[in-house]
């Protein structure tokens, strides 16, 4: 009888404390396997690559006519999948929403790491990397000037500014609960926290700055949701290139960019959640949440889809038209009904509240949007340019396997990295927790007993 009171009441601060601490122990042989996996992938990505540096681009699918394929897909795919954090952690926090609490910590490291690895795959691109700073407009005495035209100028300012608005977002997140574990820390561990938590002691003066300044910072960091990703789309929709010359790019690209990173949020915290069993910190009111935000940014992108496709119909520009024939039934035009499935088709599932609270089906849901919007960046990246204005310049595109496991090392790097972090960081908000204690009783009570309220 006691045990059902205790589970009805919900956690008390000692327990989300407690539960918090249990995640950041010593990690076992299993989660050093697996890191050490994720590392080998990495170092195989990184040997290729030195490889390409040292014979050239030649060793890419990258010829006459698809100059941007795999490895810009990826960059947009990583951007994308950071935008999330920042909807999350920030957007969210200005709206006071209640669920964001247990989740934005996971979204803002994942913002973190994928922007770093998005950053990498410029460096990858141009196949000189030594030369990548011609890319920033740095004072000196030779007089080189960036071209301001250029997509990777653009990329450039776009990747720095949002690493260092969401690194600074992510950090200052975490004095008050690096301190809290640095209280119960012992060893190299206690001398770590000490030092990122500068000194923190929790006094009034102490909160009331870093609410302030955390607030502000939240500010200062939504625009970027809007801003980052469609300096991303202008990349292409500047060109004159049929399939990329289209002013729907910014709104598409910036829905796109949320519903991947969303659904990249649900496909880290589904297996954590239960591998590391924190269930009684991250609900399934929390889950459904985040699978009612997936529902809604599909809906916007199948919307996108249609008024792109309607709108080349109305223009009637014959090589708009051939594109995107090309594009539905053309030897890639798979890539096309793949994108259709896994982005349009397969989240109105969740349109059932059964299927959003069933974590095997959303998170086998979540790996299919993944996939389908690598492919939709892929389709418009490499398909569109399959076919240019000159007929010369037609010829298929294949990846060759550096591009495909440096693709992969990608993800191996992303996974590793976050991976160590939710180990040694405190992967769960204590302090925000603490705030909405009265919202999460409510949830752990609703998915305990459903009927109650």
């Amino acid at each position: 009888m006691a045990a059902a009171a205790e589970r009805i009441s919900g956690p008390t601060y000692a327990d989300i404390d407690r539960g918090v601490r249990r995640i950041m122990e010593a990690p076992g042989l299993a989660y050093w396997a697996w890191v050490g996996f994720c590392f080998t992938l990495v170092a195989i990505g990184a040997a290729l690559w030195t490889r390409q540096i040292y014979v050239g681009l030649g060793v890419t699918g990258l010829r006459q006519g698809p100059m941007w394929a795999m490895y810009i897909t990826d960059f947009v795919f990583w951007v994308g999948i950071a935008h999330s954090g920042t909807l999350i952690s920030a957007i969210l926090y200005l709206f006071r929403t209640r669920w964001r609490t247990a989740v934005y910590r996971v979204a803002e490291t994942m913002t973190l790491f994928a922007v770093m690895t998005a950053g990498l795959f410029p460096l990858i691109h141009v196949g000189r990397p030594w030369y990548a700073y011609f890319l920033l407009p740095y004072p000196n005495e030779r007089s080189l000037q960036p071209d301001f035209r250029s997509p990777l100028v653009w990329d450039a300012f776009a990747v720095s500014t949002y690493l260092t608005i969401s690194a600074t977002f992510l950090f200052m997140g975490l004095i008050p609960d690096v301190a809290n574990a640095r209280d119960a820390a012992k060893g190299w561990r206690k001398m770590l926290y000490s030092v990122l938590a500068l000194g923190w002691q929790g006094t009034d003066t102490q909160w009331q700055h870093w609410s302030m300044a955390y607030l502000l910072m939240a500010g200062l960091a939504t625009p970027l949701v809007l801003s980052v990703h469609s300096v991303v789309s202008w990349d292409f929709a500047m060109g004159q290139l049929p399939g990329w010359h289209s002013t729907i790019f910014a709104p598409y690209f910036v829905a796109g960019a949320i519903f991947s990173g969303v659904a990249m949020v649900l496909t880290l915290l589904i297996p954590m959640r239960r591998l590391l069993h924190f269930e009684d910190l991250v609900t399934e009111w929390h889950i459904d949440s985040l699978a009612k935000v997936v529902l809604l940014t599909s809906l916007i992108v199948s919307y996108s889809y249609g008024v792109e496709s309607f709108m080349v119909w109305y223009g009637k520009d014959p090589i708009e038209m051939m594109t995107f024939h090309e594009r539905y039934f053309g030897p890639h035009g798979w890539v096309f009904w793949v994108c259709i499935f896994c982005n349009c088709v397969a989240p109105l599932v969740l349109f059932s509240p059964r299927v959003r609270r069933n974590t095997v089906l959303l998170f086998i849901i979540t790996i299919f949007v993944n996939i389908g919007m690598w492919f939709e960046r892929f389709m418009i990246i490499a398909v569109s340019q399959e076919n240019a204005f000159n007929p010369s310049q037609w010829r298929l595109y294949s990846p060759s396997i550096t591009e495909i496991m440096i693709t992969v090392g990608s993800f191996a790097w992303f996974l590793g990295l976050f991976s160590l972090f939710a180990r040694f960081m405190p992967i769960i908000s204590m302090t925000e927790l603490k705030e909405g204690i009265r919202w999460l009783r409510e949830a752990v009570r609703d998915d305990y007993y459903p009927g109650l309220k």
